[in-house]
Parts: structure tokens; C-alpha cells; sequence
């Protein structure tokens, strides 16, 4: 089968802190390191009471310093906010430090809302226009390129792969046009899916770093020893996502028996759309969901992310699903 990895959003869990978050984050990774997990990938968000991944490079460098094989990176780091030059020092720095482990996905998303973005200074009109100007130029810095007046130290010269993530036509586009590996965000955004893994294969240029295309896909997994455990556990991610299309984002709450049920039409087909990319079930059950999905969409690699309050039972979901992976 093809290789799994672990998105990590590093989630606050009501009744505990950022603190908690990160221990059980490096726990995730070392877990999942010794499961076969290929990556381990942290997301920028910024203003959110259940997401602790704001500080991306720092977290990403306490998890690779208390792992030793698996690969980890940014999945991604939101490039509009932030110079390019300083995410090549940034990890230029960590791939300097874990040599041959280290990704950087790019996104042009804020990872924030509107008033959170203006307080990280970023200029609202412009900066994601000029995404794909900025990924540019992080690919010159990385090559040492003469054509920047300075060069990133530590920074120049290092191969530190780069990936385009998105989940509409354009990071396809871009993807495909530069020559990078495609990760698209059908964990919460699959409306587009299908479009723009079909856009970016046959559009796809050849270049230093790839040679063909790559596509990995988010998916959701919650899975635990009978179908109603694990229901019961993916009614925490539920709650997070009706909460902030809401526009009341919290911490990461209990499971709840019956929540679904509970929903109005509006919210139940919201929830049914954006978490349609999930398998949710037994271990039986999830190995036949996730099949459909890879015969359905040909991913070269999945983004396995599992949203579930109880850290034992998160780490049991992952590892029914390294179980299925190496089952083939």
C-alpha cells in the first residue's frame, strides 16, 4: 500500500494547555516513527483556542529533536505571512540541525481570520497575490541563487524539499508549473478535489527536484475496536468544525453520544460535505474505507489526521491504521 503520514494540529484539549499539547504531539511522532509513518507534519494556525502549532519551526524542531528517522515538516507554513528569507534561515537552520528530515509545505492561506492576520502585519491585498513570487524566491534562497542580494544562512545550498499545499485549482497550478509535489487539503476542503488532482498531473513540468507528478491527500481516520466507539470518538472533531464555521472556535471537546442526531439539516450537511474524506469505523471497516478512497483518487501518499480527545485513543487510531497500511 502506499506510504502513510501523521498531520498534527497539535490540538488543545478542553481542561488542559498548549503545554499538554506539545508533550502529546512528540508522543504522536515517536509513536508513530516506530509504526512506520513516513512524515510528521505541524500546521501554522494563529488565533485559535484549540490549536497550538502557531510557533510552526519551533515545534517542528522540539518533534525532530525527540525523534531519530521520521521525516518532519510544516504542513504547512502559511508563506504570506511571513519574508521569505526568513523561512529559509528558519529552516535552513532545522534541516542544518536534522539533516535529510526535514519538509517545508507552503500555503497561502493566513491560517487565521482577517483580524488575526492583520495583527501578524501582513498586508490583506497584496500578499496572496504574491505567493507564488514568494515560493520563488524561497527557492532561490535555498539554491543560493545570485539572483537575491542576500543569501540565506544558514539557508543556501541545503535541500530541503518544498510542497505546494492547497484545495482549489490554483496550488495545482502552481505545483504543477514549478515542478513540486501537491498536497490537497481533502481532510476539511474535498469540494475541489478530483479537479485538481486531474489539473496538476496533466499539467505537471519535470524539474530539479521532481521528476514526475506527486500528489498526497489529506484524509481523516477515526478508528477504534467496534464502529460505534470510533463514531462516538469523531464527534470531537464535529463539534470543532460546526463551532468554527460558527464562528465560536474552542478547545478540542469530550466526544459527545447522539451529536449528530442532535444537529440541524444545515449543520449535518455542512459536516457531511467538508469530512466527507474520513474513514470512520472499526479496523475492518476503516481498511475497506480507506480502499475505496486510494482506488477512487490514486494518491501517492496519504495525510492521515485524527482529531480525537483522548490521546490513548488517538494514538490507537493510528495504530490500527499503520496496522492496515502494513497489512497492504
Amino acid at each position: 500500500m502506499i506510504p502513510f503520514s501523521i498531520l498534527d494540529l497539535s490540538p488543545i484539549a478542553e481542561g488542559s494547555d498548549a503545554a499538554d499539547s506539545f508533550r502529546r504531539s512528540l508522543d504522536l511522532a515517536q509513536h508513530g516513527e516506530r509504526w512506520g509513518y513516513q512524515r510528521f507534519w505541524l500546521a501554522e494556525h494563529h488565533g485559535m483556542p484549540g490549536i497550538a502549532s502557531a510557533a510552526t519551526a519551533v515545534l517542528i524542531g522540539y518533534v525532530a529533536g525527540g525523534t531519530n528517522t521520521i521525516r518532519v515538516g510544516a504542513g504547512g507554513i502559511m508563506l504570506p505571512n511571513h519574508s521569505p528569507l526568513v523561512i529559509a534561515e528558519q529552516f535552513g537552520t532545522l534541516a542544518s540541525l536534522y539533516p535529510g528530515r526535514i519538509d517545508l509545505g507552503l500555503g497561502r492561506a493566513p491560517g487565521s481570520d482577517q483580524v488575526t492576520a492583520r495583527a501578524l502585519r501582513r498586508n490583506l491585498a497584496s500578499d496572496a497575490d504574491e505567493f507564488p513570487q514568494d515560493v520563488v524566491e524561497l527557492m532561490d534562497y535555498f539554491a543560493g541563487s545570485t539572483r537575491r542580494p542576500v543569501q540565506a544562512v544558514p539557508g543556501a545550498g541545503l535541500e530541503v524539499p518544498l510542497w505546494i499545499l492547497g484545495s482549489s485549482l490554483f496550488g495545482a497550478q502552481l505545483a504543477a508549473h514549478l515542478g513540486l509535489p501537491y498536497a490537497f487539503a481533502s481532510h476539511f476542503a474535498p469540494q475541489m478535489m478530483m479537479q485538481a488532482i486531474e489539473l496538476y498531473r496533466a499539467s505537471f513540468r519535470p524539474s530539479a527536484q521532481l521528476d514526475k507528478p506527486y500528489v498526497m491527500l489529506g484524509y481523516n481516520v477515526f478508528a477504534a475496536e467496534t464502529d460505534e466507539e470510533a463514531q462516538f470518538l469523531a464527534t470531537s472533531m464535529q463539534q470543532a468544525f460546526v463551532n468554527l464555521r460558527s464562528g465560536r472556535p474552542t478547545r478540542l471537546k469530550p466526544p459527545v453520544r447522539g451529536y449528530l442526531e442532535a444537529l440541524d439539516l444545515p449543520e449535518r450537511m455542512m459536516l457531511d460535505s467538508v469530512l466527507s474524506c474520513s474513514a470512520i469505523g472499526s479496523p475492518a471497516s476503516v481498511k475497506t474505507q480507506m480502499e475505496a478512497f486510494i482506488a477512487r483518487t490514486r494518491p501517492d501518499e496519504l495525510m492521515i489526521t485524527s482529531q480525537i480527545f483522548d490521546h490513548a485513543a488517538r494514538l490507537r487510531s493510528y495504530e490500527i491504521t499503520a496496522e492496515i497500511q502494513r497489512a497492504g
